[in-house]
């Protein structure tokens, strides 16, 4: 990312934005930090160490300095600009969208509506965002990304034919463009023709971008298990993961080690000193899991009772945890069990806080339960206790091969990181079953557990312990859970739709010659 800026009345400025756009981001803070030891409370200098802390993913110091140089008289829109980055990258999305919105008065820039609008997404505001997105798809046409922007706010909508429109609005404009044609492989119903797998084949053949050329590969994979061409899907399903894998440097061993170390820190006594006095009214209800486990399905059952609101993949809990963490470890290298550890009782009680008002952005009801289904706070379980006393965790486990393979098969971001080799994502599941086993040796009553094959076939049968967890009565309705109105924004929205159905079981099986990496990493647990 180039380091840009007015800077030059001053040589150390000047050095420091060669020495970021060349990568050397310690270098160049050190340099700024020289210029404002001779010139303190110089905003330009306050301005450009905030720029370079957010490259360095200091969120807080970015902030701090930011604000600092905003205070001291700079009049820069892009001080405000790298703010309103700031904020939104630390989930704060109300001050952002905020940003944004007075930006889009200033900056003829259509990034900044587009910003705004993903935000406004997030925060539910689906019909404010989708007007934005339209708008910008209509005048910048010949940006995929805005129509295909466009068309994930259809598909989640439920609006699924407006959205295969935009994502193909998207491929006329680039028919390169590998985020187009994965969204409309990743649409439940088949929408990709014979021709669309020629031209995508063509495309590989041409494609240079990893941004891509891997979404190309699983697209194509897609459309070819569609067509029971499997050896030639499992390629290209291998070859995109590849790709992404390359380029992102996945380590799974370091998750491996995370779980182990809280096997050794975490005992009923550290359990017992997480608290028990309640933050705030409300009960958040955080359904955890790997991704592809069906928790998307769970949340829908369980929105459709009247005590509970379902809310979606809320990115609170890790982001409040990442802030703690860029605290302390100012103060030295921590581990998060560590840090829970030592969290004094009103530092906690004001995260919950801060979860809570951020969360309540997101609430259309004051139902006493709403749910967080956001996969991976399963590793966050033991902080999120800490600081919201009064949470529920509903753990949905879907069959191994099945979970794995289909992690396997999705076009993830590097948000999922651990998806893009066999055995990573077995190690990762292997890990995550070693938590829930501990978390239930040593608090046996913190983590609820649902068998989602179980659940499928007899729904009731799963989903009333679970409610009688959350201490509420069965309600029919759950069984109604596809006529629950909403937004849902992940791969499984045209699914939840529809009744319960075994779309999605076994769908390792025809690849099953091909899952040794798999199947070894995963040892017992797999079938």
């Amino acid at each position: 990312m180039t380091v840009g800026g007015t800077v030059s009345a001053f040589p150390l400025l000047i050095s420091a934005t060669s020495l970021a756009n060349a990568g050397r981001l310690e270098e160049a803070a050190q340099q700024v930090i020289a210029h404002l030891r001779t010139c303190p409370n110089e905003p330009q200098g306050l301005a450009k160490l905030g720029e370079i802390a957010m490259l360095l993913g200091a969120l807080g110091q970015s902030e701090h300095f930011l604000r600092r140089a905003l205070a001291a008289g700079s009049r820069d829109v892009q001080v405000r600009r790298h703010l309103a980055s700031v904020l939104n990258q630390q989930e704060r999305l109300d001050e952002a969208a905020a940003l944004f919105a007075a930006l889009e008065t200033e900056i003829d820039d259509p990034v900044i509506p587009a910003m705004h609008a993903l935000i406004l997404d997030k925060l539910g505001h689906n019909a404010d965002a989708q007007a934005i997105q339209q708008r910008l798809a209509e005048q910048h046409g010949d940006k995929p990304h805005h129509w295909i922007a466009y068309g994930h706010s259809l598909r989640a909508a439920g609006e699924v034919d407006a959205a295969i429109a935009a994502y193909r609005n998207a491929i006329a404009a680039d028919d390169e463009c590998g985020e187009a044609w994965w969204a409309l492989a990743n649409i439940k119903s088949r929408v990709l023709t014979d021709a669309d797998v020629d031209h995508m084949q063509r495309m590989i053949g041409i494609a240079i971008d990893v941004r891509n050329s891997a979404p190309l590969h699983f697209a194509l994979a897609r459309a070819l298990h569609d067509r029971g061409r499997y050896r030639e899907a499992f390629d290209h399903y291998e070859q995109g993961n590849q790709q992404r894998a390359d380029d992102i440097g996945y380590d799974a061993r370091e998750l491996t080690a995370e779980v182990a170390e809280v096997e050794a820190a975490v005992d009923p006594a550290f359990v017992a000193r997480l608290g028990a006095e309640p933050v705030g009214d409300a009960v958040p209800v955080f359904i955890v899991s790997l991704p592809r486990s069906g928790s998307t399905l769970l949340e829908q059952m369980l929105g459709s009772h009247p005590a509970i609101e379902p809310v979606g993949e809320l990115p609170y809990a890790p982001a409040i945890l990442r802030g703690a963490m860029e605290m302390a470890t100012r103060r030295g290298k921590v581990t998060v069990p560590q840090l829970i550890a030592q969290i004094p009782d009103a530092a906690a009680a004001a995260m919950g806080q801060d979860y809570l008002r951020r969360a309540a952005l997101h609430r259309k009801t004051d139902r006493g339960y709403f749910i967080d289904k956001l996969p991976h706070n399963w590793s966050n379980i033991l902080f999120i206790r800490r600081i919201l006393p009064q949470a529920k965790f509903l753990d949905i486990r879907r069959d191994a091969m099945d979970c794995c393979f289909s992690n396997f098969s999705q076009s993830f971001s590097r948000a999922h990181a651990s998806s893009f080799r066999l055995a990573d994502i077995g190690q990762c599941y292997t890990d995550y079953v070693r938590m829930m086993a501990h978390l239930d040796r040593v608090a046996p009553t913190l983590v609820h557990h649902i068998d989602y094959e179980a659940m499928v076939a007899d729904p009731e049968a799963q989903l009333r312990p679970a409610l009688g967890y959350l201490g509420l009565d069965w309600d029919p309705a759950l069984l109604e859970f596809h006529k629950l109105d909403r937004v849902v924004r992940t791969p499984s929205s045209e699914q939840v739709r529809r009744p319960l159905n075994r779309d999605g079981m076994d769908v390792w099986k025809p690849y099953a010659e091909w899952l040794g990496p798999l199947r070894d990493a995963l040892g017992p647990l797999a079938r």
